[in-house]
């Protein structure tokens, strides 16, 4: 490391900006949280010199109205991964400001005499969402720590004033969080990290953020993004064929070393569940990066490429015997001991139609008449359990996931088999 350090030295030059005689102005990067000093704000001090105990005040990007006046109580400077306590800093430093609570990603902290903020790249906007609520299942409180909404709510709020691309949603009635993100991967790691934290969750399946187009209200726009992937040339007919059922639209296709390079213009519903199979379908070989483009008109409806479920309708532990039966109508999500309950999803059938409810639980009677024959040995299909990638690739929309600290469970969001029959046909009838 030690050459390639020195050339950067040798060769970067250094940062621009007049630290004499020039007011204070810093562009506001990144965001953390202190559990002593509150919110900071991290960036790099564009002119000018700054003090503890100085007056600064945060400018809105583009429009440079003041959102909050305030003084420097703290303040940092940034030395490789460490922090420096330092009493004041100067153009092209690295630091880290407390003292304005409000303050945002591409804002302007500034001197009072400074009017214009600084330009600013504009962060992508969230074009995915889900639902965390309290788990309801009957298996719920056996693992977690934290099951209340407020658990949920306060823990939700800390991430999103520091990360940067979330947005929380509450409409202050229901228990439940909206949860706006820019992919799954960003939900994927938040749901992680809960639930190694003890949280227990119900998530409903993401959805795409639409909105209206402002010079014709009737016409739905949905986002689009431009994925551009790296693959071996043996697989990017497959990679293709795939992207273009999912209504993507090929803009390019290069070689790159031993590497083809495809870009395509995709609405964000065709990327939900895709990176699963892209891995698979590459051999893990495969490179994928996307970035959001703009808002367009809606693409159409996708075909429909998920079986329907099985659904267990009683509340007990999964025995060999009655999953010997069930496995003849398709894949099992459940192994023999596991525990289940009304309306979990235990499987998937092998055929399309309606789902179907099975009993897992079921155990063979035992009588005092010694069978004819002898007992067949039961061979179940052995289950890989979920991952929350997989999961959430695979869910529908009628469904949730249960998320404790050990398990993750595939199951509808109406347990009861009757309101859930109500339910959809009353979703048929509106329709």
């Amino acid at each position: 490391m030690v050459p390639l350090l020195d050339a950067i030295l040798d060769r970067v030059p250094p940062p621009r900006g007049q630290r004499e005689g020039a007011p204070f102005s810093m562009l506001v990067t990144q965001l953390e949280a202190n559990p002593y000093l509150g919110k900071c704000a991290l960036g790099r001090v564009t002119s000018g010199i700054v003090s503890v105990g100085d007056s600064i005040r945060v400018l809105a990007p583009e429009t440079g109205d003041v959102i909050e006046a305030g003084k420097v109580t703290k303040l940092f400077l940034r030395s490789g991964v460490q922090q420096i306590e330092m009493a004041q800093a100067g153009a092209g430093d690295l630091v880290a400001i407390s003292g304005v609570p409000k303050v945002g990603v591409n804002s302007t902290i500034a001197s009072p005499d400074v009017t214009t903020p600084l330009e600013f790249i504009p962060i992508d906007p969230p074009t995915i969402s889900v639902t965390f609520s309290v788990n309801d299942s009957p298996l719920a409180g056996r693992e977690g720590t934290m099951l209340t909404s407020n658990m949920i709510r306060d823990r939700l709020l800390r991430e999103a004033e520091t990360n940067v691309a979330l947005q929380i949603v509450s409409d202050g009635k229901s228990e439940s969080m909206e949860v706006r993100g820019r992919g799954e991967l960003q939900l994927s790691v938040l749901i992680e990290t809960m639930r190694r934290e003890g949280f227990e969750l119900s998530v409903t399946p993401p959805r795409v953020l639409f909105k209206r187009d402002p010079e014709n209200p009737k016409l739905a726009l949905e986002p689009y993004e431009e994925i551009t992937v790296d693959v071996d040339h043996d697989v990017s007919g497959n990679v293709i064929e795939k992207l273009t059922k999912r209504k993507g639209e090929l803009k390019s296709f290069v070689d790159v070393a031993d590497k083809a390079r495809i870009v395509f213009h995709i609405p964000t519903r065709g990327l939900l569940g895709y990176a699963s199979e892209f891995k698979n379908d590459t051999h893990g070989t495969g490179v994928m990066n996307h970035a959001f483009l703009h808002y367009g008109e809606y693409a159409g409806a996708f075909e429909k490429t998920r079986k329907s479920s099985m659904i267990c309708m009683a509340q007990g532990t999964a025995t060999s015997y009655a999953l010997n039966m069930v496995e003849a109508r398709g894949r099992l999500f459940v192994r023999n001991g596991d525990d289940v309950y009304s309306g979990m999803v235990v499987g998937e059938l092998s055929k399309d139609g309606t789902d179907l409810d099975v009993n897992p639980t079921k155990a063979k009677q035992l009588t005092n008449v010694r069978a004819a024959g002898k007992d067949e040995t039961i061979r179940l299909t052995p289950v890989k359990p979920w991952s929350l990638e997989a999961v959430i690739a695979y869910i529908n929309p009628d469904e949730a996931i249960e998320v404790t600290p050990s398990q993750i469970r595939l199951r509808k969001q109406i347990l009861d088999p009757t309101r859930r029959k109500q339910n959809s046909r009353k979703r048929i009838s509106d329709i």
